[in-house]
């Protein structure tokens, strides 16, 4: 793959010598993470001289700062911008090779990744404020809220870096820059639960990082590079003598790369990491740090391991099917069992996943067709944020009132917030991939076709056999929101005898930022709907990776 070619500040090889590592630095294409991170600087100092219901300020520098850097974006429209790059190699009389590179899938990535930080955002006020919007009945505990969005805003910056890396350095410090304040962010749940959570996520992605850097470090023996492009260029003229190294380096890189998006067998921390943490980390989990993990894998597999696709096309086509399929059966078991719905939705999220890997495993030969197939991936996460987001939202929302957390809390919601049930009905439907949720649909077509034209038969017959396994549960859940709610007084905080109803004379309160993140996820998924096109065109057009 030849790279973005440097723009604006970049090698300055031609004025100081094809050896020399003096450059300019290109501070419109850095300038979305450095805004985030920024921002998360602020915060913290902010945080010092802000007590009582002026905390909430806190909320708003995070908001502003991810506006901001959305707002940065829109300068490098087009992409085609690169910075810390190094020197053409006079060995080989190939381009400079960058680590940092604005394309146009840098800046989808981005868009998304920023964006759902935001709505992330929104869910939180009521957990890191005191007032207004704190529940006083305590199932709602309040959490720090400077701490709380200074890890948030740090790890978003690692997930927008990572979006731009392009090489195997960027990538690891990018990743640990996500995960490390991640960590954090689970156990500021201030009960055992979050303690467990934490420590599982923790212990078992420090195993996995493990593995990533015995990977990188095969990988650099083997080819003597680091960069993607280099990497790639590295592996078609490797020696035979080197060729099992670097595909143990390969494999190792890409386990490491799957747990990040929990695909099976590497998923097991999800669903507790889910169910023990704050509900607004676990939509933080499930979608902008599962989208940075897919980045990550979409970098290393489609650019810099694309010479080995043969290698591990068919091991990511056994992943994918194993991920949807034990996914959606154990969705299924949750669903007619403990029904609770964090879980519910975390096994529904690696169903998920399965599908985003569905396009790596169409990969063979020299992976020449990666950039025809890849970007169905891309257009998948985008419909999946906007989808998991809302019914997560909704979740939070009903979790603030109903605690007992389980699917049953849902019967006759209808009757209490018509509209709050409506918006949960739209985006199971849009999980499930039926109408009216059809930005769901187009997106498993989109992947459905690009498994066809990969001549996998096979696979697309997994993944049809597991979308029509997961309508059951994503379907159970949206008849219960219609069902007349059980007769008699709604359930309370600890009271196991009343959960599962939300009480013909319940209420529901639904603070402002839920309500706002809610209709944003309603409203785009909507648009959505009506209009695929605005993704999928842009998203699946050839040439995307580059």
């Amino acid at each position: 793959m030849n790279p973005v070619p440097p723009t604006g500040g970049s090698v300055l090889a031609a004025a100081h010598g094809p050896l020399s590592l003096v450059q300019d630095i290109d501070w419109a294409a850095i300038a979305p993470p450095l805004a985030v991170a920024s921002a998360a600087l602020v915060v913290l100092l902010a945080d010092l001289f802000l007590s009582g219901p002026r905390k909430v300020w806190l909320a708003w520098l995070s908001l502003a700062g991810l506006a901001t850097a959305l707002g940065l974006l829109l300068p490098l429209r087009g992409g085609g911008r690169a910075t810390f790059c190094a020197p053409a190699d006079p060995a080989t009389g190939g381009p400079p090779a960058c680590s940092y590179v604005v394309s146009d899938l840098t800046l989808v990535l981005q868009l998304v990744l920023i964006g759902s930080a935001a709505v992330v955002v929104l869910l939180s006020m009521p957990m890191t404020a005191p007032r207004p919007w704190a529940d006083e009945s305590g199932s709602d505990r309040a959490v720090p809220g400077g701490e709380y969005h200074f890890l948030l805003l740090a790890s978003v910056a690692g997930a927008v870096t990572l979006a731009a890396a392009r090489d195997l350095v960027t990538l690891v410090v990018a990743l640990e820059t996500l995960s490390l304040p991640a960590f954090a962010l689970v156990g500021l749940r201030r009960d055992a639960r979050g303690g467990e959570a934490a420590l599982k996520y923790f212990l078992l992605s420090v195993a996995a990082t493990a593995v990533l850097l015995f990977g990188v470090s095969l990988l650099y023996g083997a080819t003597g590079a680091v960069h993607l492009d280099r990497i790639a260029a590295a592996l078609t003229t490797l020696d035979p003598k080197l060729d099992t190294v670097a595909a143990t380096g390969a494999g190792l890189v890409l386990v490491g790369f799957a747990f990040k998006v929990a695909a099976v067998p590497f998923h097991f921390w999800l669903p507790d990491t889910y169910r023990g943490a704050p509900v607004p980390v676990a939509a933080y989990l499930s979608v902008v740090s599962k989208t940075a993990g897919f980045a990550g894998l979409l970098l290393v597999a489609g650019i810099g391991l694309r010479p080995y696709a043969h290698v591990w096309g068919p091991a990511l086509a056994v992943l994918a099917a194993l991920t949807m399929t034990v996914g959606n059966v154990v969705a299924v078991r949750v669903a007619t069992g403990s029904g609770d719905a964090v879980r519910l939705l975390a096994w529904s999220s690696i169903a998920q996943s399965g599908y985003v890997l569905v396009p790596f495993g169409t990969a063979a030969g020299d992976g020449a067709d990666l950039a025809d197939r890849l970007p169905a991936s891309v257009a998948y996460l985008a419909v999946y944020a906007v989808m998991n987001l809302g019914a997560f939202a909704v979740v939070a929302t009903v979790g603030r009132d109903r605690p007992t957390g389980v699917v049953g809390d849902y019967r006759g919601l209808v009757r209490v917030r018509p509209w709050l049930a409506l918006a949960m009905a739209f985006f199971l439907l849009c999980l499930a991939g039926l109408p009216p949720g059809l930005m769901g649909l187009f997106a498993k077509v989109a992947v459905f076709q690009s498994v066809v034209a990969g001549g996998t038969g096979w696979l697309a017959v997994v993944m049809a056999v597991n979308v029509v396994v997961a309508l059951y549960y994503y379907l159970v859940w949206t008849a219960l929101l219609f069902q007349p709610p059980v007769p008699g007084p709604p359930p309370v905080a600890g009271d196991g005898e009343a959960a599962g109803t939300l009480g013909s004379g319940g209420t529901l309160r639904v603070p402002a930022p839920f309500a706002v993140a809610i209709g944003l996820a309603f409203g785009l998924g909507v648009v959505l709907s009506v209009a695929p096109q605005i993704v999928l065109r842009v998203l699946t057009v050839p040439g995307l990776l580059g």
